[in-house]
């Protein structure tokens, strides 16, 4: 089968490799249908994050059921699943609380030894715990197909974000970052009940979908100037909750610097750079609270997966190049130059 290997920085390619097979009776073997390049698969493509040559690399794939182990009941042969980006037991302590990015015998995706997303297939581990069913028809529906593939992360990983920072009715929520995390925390903060969102971003073409997504107000500025803008915009106050989608100091001064008193700030950008970006002085001070991390989004999906089937919410604006597996490498040049969003990669 053809899948995506990287070799080194900006060194991406799409090789022949030998098809997954079950291994172990609690595995299953799926043939993906979309998958897409995430932000943080950057961090690895400009060489910031290490990777050996020749490893897989993609986390967030969606597809077919194709064989399972002895062992595995909740999904069988022909089965449209959504795999989440960590795979999970299901069984341990850290799942039954909810928690499966810390599950005691899971991974991530493109891990050495262990397939990644952007293939054809991917085996995988503990597929009781991990897969979620989805209904057949949607395998015709390009566009719902789109919107279930962010289940795999970036919508449950702005889910994450708002709920951490306290998005709830009435509140005024602020969202740092314009990536596809930090929109889908806008839509998720929208659909918890904010009654304020302000999206802090450059981008016209992603502020746009931020508003389409829920967003009420955009601040253009950065640093500085974007603090002062948000507290213009609440009173001189600051938003109840505040999400932090990009991972830099800048980020997350900002970001605590925009939060109200007795605030929160909901935090997901995967921390790079930010060894002194974060006073507790001051966060002791005024009374912000901290929650966030990677998010357990397999926790996620059941809750969140009624609403996009039905269309309440619609997250597929986030995609906006599609490639084919062959495609992969253009579609890394594309989200490092920011010439796209998010990039879909289909295997039809």
């Amino acid at each position: 089968m053809r899948a995506t290997t990287i070799h080194a920085p900006y060194d991406m390619r799409v090789e022949d490799v030998p098809e997954p097979v079950v291994q172990l009776p609690t595995d299953a073997v799926v043939r993906v249908l979309r998958a897409c390049i995430c932000g943080s698969d950057l961090w690895a493509y400009r060489g910031e994050a290490a990777r050996q040559p020749g490893q897989r690399i993609g986390h967030e794939f969606l597809g077919v059921v194709e064989e399972t182990g002895a062992e595995v009941g909740t999904v069988r042969r022909g089965d449209l699943v959504v795999a989440p980006f960590m795979w999970s037991d299901g069984v341990c302590d850290y799942c039954r609380e909810g928690l499966t990015t810390s599950c005691e015998h899971g991974g991530f995706w493109g891990s050495v030894g262990y397939d990644g997303g952007q293939g054809e297939a991917v085996r995988v581990p503990f597929a009781d715990g991990t897969l979620v069913r989805l209904p057949k028809d949607a395998a015709s529906d390009d566009h719902l197909l789109s919107a279930l593939l962010t289940l795999s992360d970036v919508l449950g990983t702005g889910h994450h974000a708002a709920l951490g920072a306290g998005a709830r009715p009435g509140a005024t929520v602020a969202v740092v970052g314009d990536g596809a995390v930090g929109l889908c925390a806008v839509l998720a903060a929208k659909r918890l009940g904010a009654e304020r969102i302000i999206a802090l971003g450059r981008h016209e073409v992603r502020t746009g979908i931020a508003r389409r997504f829920g967003a009420t107000d955009v601040v253009a500025e950065r640093g500085d100037a974007a603090v002062e803008a948000v507290r213009e915009l609440t009173r001189g106050q600051g938003a109840h909750a505040v999400v932090e989608a990009v991972g830099t100091e800048q980020s997350m001064r900002t970001a605590v610097n925009i939060t109200r008193d007795g605030g929160a700030i909901g935090f997901v950008g995967v921390p790079h750079g930010s060894g002194t970006g974060l006073d507790l002085g001051v966060m002791f001070d005024r009374n912000i609270a901290l929650r966030g991390g990677v998010a357990p989004v397999r926790a996620y999906i059941p809750d969140l997966l009624p609403d996009v089937l039905d269309g309440t919410i619609d997250p597929s604006p986030v995609f906006d190049l599609t490639v084919g597996i062959e495609g992969v490498p253009d579609g890394y040049k594309a989200m490092d130059e920011r010439t796209a969003l998010k990039v879909l990669v289909t295997n039809d």
